[in-house]
């Protein structure tokens, strides 16, 4: 495909390369294949399930070494909310209450959401604040009928000119409701990253941000920072970035020829939270907690959470631990063949490798560069959960192109649904994914890795969109807990449901674990 010398100057204006554009292409042309499962993964079969003792060592161990060690916690926070109010967009759009009144405008649209929307709209964090601004807004609002009321809350909460909550970042919403004060996403965080990722009374935490929102999070850091570093006792350190324009991938017509704008330039896209790989090769720490933005709760259940990110991270230092002495040792080379046994038997056992079955037949100098390349990597622990709905992303048996086996964490998009044996192997899923992993990104060295050497670009998506009422083809990286951690090594180990608690729609907001009573 050729580019002009135009379309080459907006390419390296962006930070990128011809080339990477070129291979862009080339993946669009040739198609992305689907993972290749060879079994879910299971309590036994790939996932550890702790005893209350086994927890409780573990916690023990992080708690031991926490001020021995420097910790991050790393929060993917650059979304607007604005999917959380999909279903109130389409009501404000759509409902007309002098023709059709609330209750038929849900039955006709099936919007079981909408309808929980107003049954528990009292419930709501930022009811009492809508309220007041609605009655600011609209002065006659008591002499409405009850749905046009309706309708003007809805407005009030989403239009631009009143508080606009769709344009927030999802983590500056209001999410919980306290006696004094209505809390963010983003106050649970700080609160939250206190009881485990702080170490010397010092918490650091990470946000990935869009660059618009930059300041509106630091005003809320600033309106919060005494008071929480008073409550916990702890210092915050904060630092924030964004998603860089050189990880953007250019888009392309259902032909696969560049997609362009109406003045001719080609048209890039944001590539997913695979981008965000660099953002968290940015880090120097020893243990980085990773959990997402919306996946807070109300402070009465965030020790019992906590509880379960430290059982993490102490099984990742005591895995670390071994890891690096047995690497120090191969570096040496002075093993036995028991010694080499024993290694291949842990990497087996203790990180789910799948050790080849050719190891044997190598010379020893072969098995001693083997095991180390095994051993020398990235380590993730990430908890996951037992299925309570629908099987979809989550923990695999996977077999890569070259016929590796190992475990990985793949997204139902990833999956070929007209493949009966994949399908089988889907429908078979015990856990899914909840996004709660603690890594340890530095070799036994100390040295952190170049973690894009361990990235697989195959698994990256291709995904259908529209602009200006035309068709594009969008590629997305791999993501990061998917394709971009491919050849980290992995333990998953199952959570309880009280760690997951997204906010995937507003009515998320009245679950348990976001209401105080």
């Amino acid at each position: 495909m050729k580019f002009t010398d135009k379309d080459i100057l907006q390419i390296e204006n962006k930070g990128l390369t011809l080339a990477k554009v070129q291979t862009q292409v080339e993946l669009f042309e040739s198609g992305l294949p689907f993972a290749d499962l060879t079994a879910a993964a299971t309590v036994g079969h790939g996932i550890v399930e702790c005893t209350e003792d086994e927890k409780n060592k573990y916690i023990h161990r992080f708690e031991e070494q926490r001020n021995t060690v420097s910790i991050a916690k790393f929060v993917p926070a650059s979304g607007a909310a604005t999917r959380m109010f999909k279903s109130l967009f389409r009501f404000i759009e759509e409902f007309v209450p002098e023709n059709e009144t609330i209750n038929s405008f849900i039955n006709r649209t099936k919007d079981a959401d909408l309808s929980l929307f107003f049954v528990g709209l009292e419930k709501l964090p930022f009811y009492d604040k809508v309220l007041e601004n609605l009655k600011e807004f609209y002065p006659n609002y008591e002499s409405w009928s009850n749905d046009k009321q309706k309708l003007l809350f809805a407005k009030t909460m989403l239009d631009e000119d009143k508080l606009n909550y769709g344009f927030y970042p999802k983590g500056l919403l209001p999410f919980h409701k306290y006696k004094d004060h209505l809390a963010t996403a983003f106050e649970e965080h700080l609160f939250d990253g206190a009881l485990y990722a702080s170490t010397n009374k010092s918490t650091f935490l990470h946000f990935t941000i869009s660059e618009r929102h930059k300041e509106m999070f630091e005003e809320e850091f600033e309106k919060l920072q005494n008071i929480v570093e008073s409550k916990t006792n702890t210092t915050f350190k904060l630092a924030f970035s964004y998603q860089k324009e050189s990880t953007d991938t250019i888009a392309v017509t259902p032909k696969n020829e560049p997609f362009r704008e109406d003045n001719g330039e080609l048209t890039f896209r944001p590539s997913g939270h695979g981008a965000l790989l660099e953002n968290l090769n940015q880090l120097y720490t020893d243990v980085i907690f990773i959990t997402n933005i919306d996946n807070v709760v109300v402070y009465k259940y965030e020790d019992k959470v906590a509880e379960y990110k430290k059982m993490l991270a102490g099984m990742l230092l005591e895995k670390q631990h071994q890891v690096f002495k047995y690497l120090e040792v191969l570096e040496r080379g002075e093993l036995s063949e028991q010694d080499l046994i024993e290694i291949a038997e842990f990497l087996a056992n203790q990180l789910n490798v799948v050790i080849s079955t050719e190891f044997e037949k190598y010379s020893k100098r072969y098995q001693i560069e083997y095991l180390f390349d095994k051993l020398n990597r990235p380590l993730r622990i990430c908890g996951m959960v037992k299925n309570e709905g629908e099987p979809g992303g989550g923990p695999y048996w996977v077999k890569n192109e070259s016929g590796q086996i190992s475990l990985q964490i793949i997204e139902s998009a990833q999956i070929d649904k007209d493949n009966k044996n994949q399908t089988k192997i889907l429908e078979s899923a015990t856990h899914f994914n909840p996004v709660d992993l603690v890594c340890g990104i530095k070799n036994y060295k100390g040295e952190v890795f170049d973690l894009q050497k361990f990235t697989d670009p195959k698994s990256a998506f291709i995904t259908m969109k529209t602009k200006a009422g035309k068709d594009l083809k969008a590629l997305e990286l791999p993501g990061l807990w998917n394709g971009s951690m491919a050849f980290w090594n992995t333990v998953f180990v199952e959570v309880p449901l009280i760690t997951f608690n997204p906010v995937k729609t507003v009515t998320d907001l009245l679950k348990p674990t976001h209401q105080i009573k």
